[in-house]
């Protein structure tokens, strides 16, 4: 499809800079194209109500990381500052990243963050992606990134404002566990202990799979045409027990809900032809477009995405591009605040042709 089919005029003043406090105070709007009435504005705090008991809740209890970093390169009496947003890990010392002013860099010269932490370049691939090997590893590496490091705030935040010690937390879902994404599960942004407990009393079990996002997720789509575009790989784990528990789930009549894209794409990435969802360690670089056939999920929860962006082709090919357009432009005209800070949609899919 023509990229140009996903793309709508956002408002600036629609922007989301700070998140909705209490997190569960967001707004929600519910898509479901079966209804005459597809669209219903609603709140985050609402979402016990919008599902029924026996339904399950698939959560991506990733961690964000301090992946962003500033250093320099000295080549005899020239210096130039590199940016640096690490965005898959290798190995213990080696990571993945994306560098502002990479054509600055050399295989085998040395960015300097600080006095005693420094990468090597190891590889350079084409759109500023370089292969690191930092001085220090694990725990060492991450004690590093933590005094040195920043949280990757989303480029239509970080061009408003400094990231700031609130973001450290604000940019973490209460759940975070597993450490490594570079960039928010931000539909997951929304939950509390409050709402976690409504769920509960309601009967909406909670499951966690892992998908470490990077930094990927904030790259424009450089083709005109979708069938062109790759997507970067990311690292995923659903483990034995989570794929049992969804698969009964499913056999006794219930939904399985993705909070998030990525749960939503580590669970396609997982599932068979059947519907099944089996175990699944390792990279995804799966492409959710209209004309996707989805066997893991019956619904989705997620906030709202950039314009021809590959997430909004996610929720096009979920519930139809007509009615996402539809959907965006009721948001906009209602005052919903939009991206990783804003508020939330609850996502049903359009009929089957």
């Amino acid at each position: 499809m023509r990229i140009d089919a996903f793309d709508f005029h956002l408002p600036e003043e629609n922007i989301a800079l700070r998140p909705a406090e209490p997190r569960d105070a967001a707004k929600m709007l519910v898509v479901d194209p079966t209804q005459a009435e597809p669209f219903a504005d609603a709140g985050v705090l609402d979402l016990p109500d919008l599902l029924q008991p026996g339904d399950a809740l698939v959560f991506n209890n990733t961690k964000v990381i301090p992946a962003r970093l500033e250093g320099t390169r000295t080549r005899g009496d020239a210096v130039a500052k590199v940016g640096v947003t690490l965005h898959m890990k290798e190995s213990s010392d080696t990571w993945r990243a994306f560098v502002q002013g990479a054509k600055k860099l050399k295989v085998g010269e040395t960015v300097q963050f600080a006095d005693d932490f420094n990468a090597k370049v190891e590889e350079k691939n084409e759109g500023g992606e370089v292969l690191f090997r930092f001085n220090v590893s694990a725990g060492d590496l991450d004690g590093s990134l933590a005094s040195y490091g920043h949280i990757p705030l989303p480029p239509y935040i970080a061009s408003k404002r400094p990231e700031d010690e609130k973001d450290r937390k604000d940019y973490q879902t209460i759940y975070a566990e597993k450490d490594g994404a570079v960039a928010a599960p931000t539909a997951g942004l929304h939950f509390t202990d409050a709402l976690f407990d409504r769920l509960d009393a309601r009967g909406i079990s909670r499951h966690f799979v892992t998908l470490h996002v990077g930094a990927g997720t904030f790259l424009p789509v450089k083709v005109d045409d979708t069938d062109d575009h790759k997507m970067h790989s990311e690292w995923g784990l659903v483990d034995q027990a989570t794929a049992d528990e969804l698969n009964a789930v499913r056999a006794a009549g219930g939904r399985i809900v993705a909070v998030g894209t990525t749960s939503l794409r580590l669970l396609e990435s997982a599932a068979s032809d059947d519907r099944t969802i089996k175990p699944w360690s390792g990279p995804t670089d799966i492409f959710i477009q209209p004309g996707y056939h989805f066997k893991a999920i019956d619904a989705l929860m997620t906030n709202f995405h950039l314009p021809k962006s590959t997430l909004f082709m996610l929720v096009s090919a979920l519930s139809g591009l007509q009615t996402m357009q539809a959907a965006y432009g009721h948001a906009i005209a209602n005052g919903y605040r939009f991206y990783s800070y804003g508020d939330s949609s609850l996502l049903f899919p359009a009929p089957k042709a």
